[in-house]
């Protein structure tokens, strides 16, 4: 029997500890992320600045993500988690001291190269689970990504409503930071006993060996599919405010149900779908199935008509717009320009092609990274669950930094659709590359 089979099922006092400070960690994260050019815009920074500034810890996370993730494979998951964590809210601290664009890069700078909280708890889940079960625990890891990528941008915005200043939000992410960290401390119980550790002869030597995972050629075409399909994914969700507003009129508060909507989806299918399908289908024929939903999900949307919704009003549309914030895109790249559509044809048309359009978006999105993550855990064995999964969140949050700015150029300079239809162009590539290139890793022992 080999040690991937003898393992115990995935119970619910095994997993709930790392979906519990998963979502706290994310909900930390996902507070500052969206206004984290607004920081960069308070000490007046440049274009140029503002997108160092913004990209700082993607770039950071390439190189300490893998390193951190291999010390999890020789030292245990634990004590990395409460570094990392540590680090994190001592990041967010600084962010919310700062008094010069300098201490807000060095913030991110830190959170970057020593933040690996969530591919360290992603390898923890892949650590009590079997092959039979592994899509399914990182299922729950993203469905508690998605919930708190649901809440961090509302308790953001709610608390730039209640006091007009920056600080506050790094505050309050620093404390649920804190929070994850007494999580860790208190309930997480250590997944990789000292007998699985630095069994790799690559982690028992360095944690720089993480990066030899690089030069096995199947392991790399499976981060540039992971890549790939992030950047298309998030630059749908960086556009699709905007996307709506020009499609549907849809501002404010119809928007931001649009949002809960793909969360909903994207939760729904993570923590209660993808387990049977995975051991239905397999995780190859999951990501292939994932890549021609997003693939089709993004065409459907780039058909959808221009309609505006019944209670729109063209004057009223563009008053609200004036007000906003500019975003981290149109910092860098200038104002992007939504042409609003007439209020002389409204009906329900665009609103209802764009609730049903996302849906497939949401399910290949909620099953994708799982997905691939599975192939990547098998690829690379089990002595180095750490280090590739931190490859792997490495080049997610890479995708992130780069996906706004793609999306933002496409939108601006050939129209709303266009970031829609060529997406959906990129997805289908992808799924045809992924169909021939990618097999079924053998279980390891």
């Amino acid at each position: 029997m080999t040690a991937e089979t003898s393992r115990p099922g995935l119970t619910f006092d095994r997993w709930l500890p790392i979906f519990a400070l998963t979502f706290v960690d994310v909900l930390g994260l996902t507070i500052i992320l969206p206004l984290l050019h607004l920081y960069a815009a308070v000490f007046g920074a440049s274009p140029i600045e503002v997108l160092l500034t913004v990209a700082v810890f993607p770039l950071a996370q390439l190189i300490g993500v893998p390193v951190m993730g291999a010390l999890s494979d020789r030292f245990g998951r634990k004590p990395l988690l409460i570094i990392s964590q540590v680090t994190t809210c001592i990041s967010f601290i600084m962010l919310g001291l700062a008094q010069s664009l300098t201490m807000v890069v060095v913030s991110r700078l830190v959170d970057g190269l020593f933040g690996a909280n969530l591919a360290t708890a992603q390898a923890a889940m892949a650590d009590i689970t079997d092959d039979s079960t592994r899509a399914q625990g990182l299922g729950v890891t993203g469905a508690a990504f998605g919930f708190g990528f649901l809440i961090g941008p509302a308790i953001a915005i709610a608390a730039l409503e209640a006091v007009d200043s920056l600080a506050l939000p790094a505050f309050i992410a620093a404390a649920y930071s804190f929070i994850s960290i007494l999580i860790t401390v208190f309930a997480f119980k250590e997944t990789l006993p000292p007998e699985r550790r630095g069994q790799g002869t690559s982690v028992a030597r360095s944690p720089l060996a993480a990066f030899g995972l690089m030069r096995d050629r199947r392991f790399t075409a499976l981060l540039v599919l992971l890549f790939a399909q992030q950047v298309v994914f998030f630059g749908f969700e960086a556009t699709l405010g905007l996307f709506t507003l020009n499609r549907a009129g849809m501002l404010g508060q119809a928007n931001a149900l649009m949002f809960v909507w793909v969360g909903l989806l994207l939760v729904g299918v993570q923590a209660r779908g993808i387990g049977k399908l995975a051991r239905r289908y397999g995780a190859r024929n999951l990501m292939l199935i994932a890549l021609a939903a997003l693939a089709l999900g993004l065409f459907l949307l780039a058909l959808t008509p221009q309609q505006a919704h019944p209670f729109y009003i063209t004057r009223i549309a563009e008053r609200e717009i004036a007000s906003l914030a500019p975003t981290a895109t149109e910092t860098v790249i200038g104002s992007l320009q939504v042409p609003l559509p007439p209020d002389t044809n409204r009906g329900l048309g665009a609103v209802v092609w764009l609730v049903v359009g996302v849906v497939p978006i949401a399910l290949g999105a909620g099953l994708i990274r799982p997905a691939i993550n599975t192939i990547i855990t098998r690829r690379a064995g089990e002595a180095r669950y750490g280090q590739s999964l931190g490859a792997s969140a490495a080049m997610v949050s890479l995708a992130n930094a780069a996906a706004p700015l793609l999306a933002g150029v496409l939108f601006q300079s050939f129209g709303a659709t266009a970031p829609y239809m060529a997406g959906a162009v990129v997805m289908a590539v992808i799924a045809g590359a992924a169909a021939v290139l990618v097999r079924e890793p053998r279980t390891t022992a």
